[in-house]
């Protein structure tokens, strides 16, 4: 009887074991953020600091092997208003070299704290080259706090990461079980469903049935793009200034290579501060304060600065990093333009 019911157990086990195998290989690489903190008083609404490895908070979300079979990276561990374009960098190498290192790997999950991750994920979105997906994810409460919403961002995350339907769609950011491409993506408040990508962004769901993308990037991303970035050691330096009535102009630093206007109109003052911006050789690019201006390239009007980089719905934080990657290329502002209406 013994021997019967070993066998039986064995059969039994075998299918369990085969179908565990067959899952797809996730990398969770981790930079830190909200999703890592730790309160030192557990419970409640206080404070937190950012100490827990992504082991320990992989570990928390046993539902995740479910879906994927998952290793665990630590590439950094702190608040993501500490993270800089150098990082960025960083960061981009890294996913380069584990995709060209681990065909296995279905997808990569960065961990970021909330601050920053709409900023980094549309970097990845330019930098990365991988049809691969890269999918960002956060939290808006620590894992010891009052619901916490970490956990269910993270077995979101590697779920879709897993999924052969997230492949081509660029880097993804992924908040309350909605799919965001990460070129609309952007916190809008820091509560549970913060993170939005306005009427064009969503590009699908995690259900509790599965993955489920309604709709895919049409720009260039990724494995598309023409940023060589393995020969870049430091992105140029790009400033955002802010239009309101009655503004002029302030001192630029002289390392600024380029600035993006958040406007609807220059001002008088403003038209010829940033005319002679452009004589000095700095490239000036505008978008709408929202980032919801959809209106095609057109020629300057007679109120604003020749040679303006025209900015097609994209938030000034986005419109910055774009302008930072058409940089590495060129100063062309023609040149610039043409990236801008093709990314």
């Amino acid at each position: 009887m013994k021997s019967r019911l070993f066998s039986l157990f064995l059969l039994l086990a075998v299918p369990v074991c085969a179908a565990a195998s067959d899952l797809p290989h996730v990398l969770v690489l981790a930079t830190g953020g909200t999703i890592a903190g730790e309160q030192a008083d557990p419970g409640t609404l206080e404070g937190y600091e950012i100490r827990r490895p992504i082991s320990e908070l992989v570990s928390a979300v046993p539902e995740a092997k479910k879906y994927a079979r998952i290793e665990t990276e630590q590439f950094s561990n702190i608040p993501s208003p500490n993270i800089s374009p150098a990082q960025w960098l960083q960061l981009a190498r890294r996913i380069n070299n584990l995709f060209k290192e681990r065909p296995d790997l279905a997808g990569i999950v960065v961990t970021h704290g909330t601050a920053r991750l709409d900023e980094t994920a549309f970097f990845l979105h330019l930098a990365v080259k991988s049809d691969r997906p890269v999918v960002v994810v956060g939290a808006q409460r620590p894992p010891t706090g009052i619901s916490p919403d970490g956990a269910l961002n993270l077995l979101s995350g590697i779920r879709v990461a897993a999924s052969p339907e997230a492949r081509g769609k660029g880097t993804l950011v992924v908040m309350d079980e909605r799919i965001l491409s990460a070129r609309d993506a952007e916190k809008m408040y820091a509560r549970s469903g913060g993170f939005d990508a306005a009427e064009m962004g969503l590009l699908g769901i995690v259900a509790t049935h599965g993955v489920e993308f309604f709709y895919a990037p049409a720009r260039r991303h990724t494995l598309h793009t023409e940023f060589d970035l393995s020969v870049v050691s430091e992105l140029p330096v790009v400033d955002i200034r802010y239009s309101y009535a009655g503004a002029g102009g302030s001192v630029v630093d002289e390392n600024v290579k380029g600035i993006v206007v958040a406007t609807t109109g220059f001002t008088p003052t403003e038209r010829t501060f940033y005319e002679n911006l452009q004589r000095r050789g700095i490239v000036v690019a505008a978008t709408f304060p929202s980032g919801e201006n959809v209106n095609s390239p057109s020629s300057p009007k007679e109120k604003d600065p020749g040679n303006v980089v025209a900015v097609e719905r994209l938030t000034p934080l986005h419109a910055r990093i774009l302008l930072m990657m058409a940089l590495t290329k060129t100063t062309d502002p023609k040149e610039i333009q043409r990236i801008f209406s093709e990314y």
